[in-house]
């Protein structure tokens, strides 16, 4: 069909004809909605996008329990695990400032904990009343999907 008769007939049903693909041999047209096709488009385009590397947070104290620390390294571990950086802070309250140092060894063993499967991408850094540490994945590290983490969580808990 010739674009002069696509385009009569895409008038007579009251729709557009638009271009799908302009350089292909012979180019390709579709009788369409045109505001329909662009919402289309653009609905698949966001769909299209990969997921980027995202930071997660913890926050923790320089008086955070051992087993408080065990746990809240098992949620940076399943982060890591994803392929996602883990950003964690350590909150100084009151005159715990007086003493930078005990937060520091905590986030040491904290980076200790996960050495397997993360790397330090920020050292401890004294910012105000927080001290701030980046962790990232390992390049070796294999990245789970979140279906995945929820089938072993269900199978855990069973």
């Amino acid at each position: 069909m010739t674009s002069r008769e696509a385009l009569e007939r895409a008038r007579d049903e009251g729709l557009d004809l638009v271009l799908i693909a302009p350089n292909a041999q012979p180019p390709v047209a579709k009788i369409t909605d045109y505001g329909k096709h662009k919402y289309l488009e653009g609905k698949q385009g966001k769909d299209k996008k990969p997921k980027g590397q995202e930071l997660k947070g913890i926050k923790i104290s320089p008086r955070i329990a051992e087993h408080d620390m065990q746990f809240l390294a098992k949620n940076a571990r399943r982060f890591l695990e994803h392929g996602d950086k883990v950003k964690v802070t350590c909150l100084f309250k009151a005159r715990e400032l007086a003493h930078p140092e005990l937060g520091r060894e905590r986030l040491k063993k904290f980076a200790d904990l996960l050495e397997d499967i993360g790397n330090v991408e920020r050292e401890p850094n004294l910012d105000g009343r927080q001290m701030i540490m980046v962790l990232m994945p390992k390049p070796g590290v294999k990245k789970k999907d979140a279906k995945d983490q929820d089938k072993q969580v269900g199978s855990e808990e069973v």
